[in-house]
């Protein structure tokens, strides 16, 4: 039985994201811009140092890579509702190429979920980096304006890394969390378990 105890400092970081995720919608609404921006930096720079955290302390679990993964995709949408309300022009001109980018996106969740019952928690190099663009292009774009440059980077590496991870999907029967590539993952005893049975 899970109880407040269960939790650590880590696992409370990635609560701060999702239950600050209503609040920020609410100053969305209300039109502040600013405060919404700063706020949103405070919830990327939890995502920034709750890993970093549960790797020193040596208190990585399972449920605290799930809870990591759900404050991500969490601050990640809120971000983006904030850049479609405050840029609505950019992301109408751009509307195809963010759809075109975010079909794979849908698609491996779709997928995590058919096989595991939950989205995955890979935790990759590549998704980590994803997530530092995101984040950059996201808190650029609302701090001063959308550039184009990041924009594009944000794409191609975002794209990258769903495609990792549908592959890596395909390479583990069970839910895995702290994979970090294709190429640990061939390596992964988990894996191995699995070949020689």
């Amino acid at each position: 039985m899970l109880t407040f105890k269960n939790y650590n400092v880590a696992d409370w970081l990635s609560f701060y994201r999702i239950a600050a995720a209503p609040f920020l919608i609410v100053i969305v609404l209300l039109n502040e811009r600013e405060i919404f921006t700063w706020l949103l930096l405070i919830s990327y720079c939890t995502d920034a140092v709750d890993g970093f955290i549960a790797r020193k302390l040596e208190i990585s679990s399972p449920r605290g890579s799930q809870l990591d993964s759900m404050g991500d995709q969490i601050t990640l949408v809120i971000g983006l509702i904030g850049l479609f309300v405050f840029e609505t022009t950019f992301i109408k001109e751009n509307i195809i190429l963010i759809s075109i980018a975010f079909m794979p996106y849908i698609i491996q969740m779709v997928i995590a979920y058919l096989k595991y019952g939950k989205a995955t928690a890979f935790h990759t190099y590549l998704a980590k980096l994803s997530a530092i663009m995101q984040s950059i292009f996201i808190l650029w774009s609302l701090f001063f304006s959308p550039d184009y440059v990041l924009f594009y980077i944000m794409i191609g590496i975002g794209l990258l890394e769903t495609f990792e991870e549908i592959v890596l999907i395909y390479m583990y029967d069970n839910w895995a969390s702290d994979v970090k590539g294709i190429y640990w993952a061939y390596r992964d005893k988990r894996r191995a378990r699995k070949e020689n049975k």
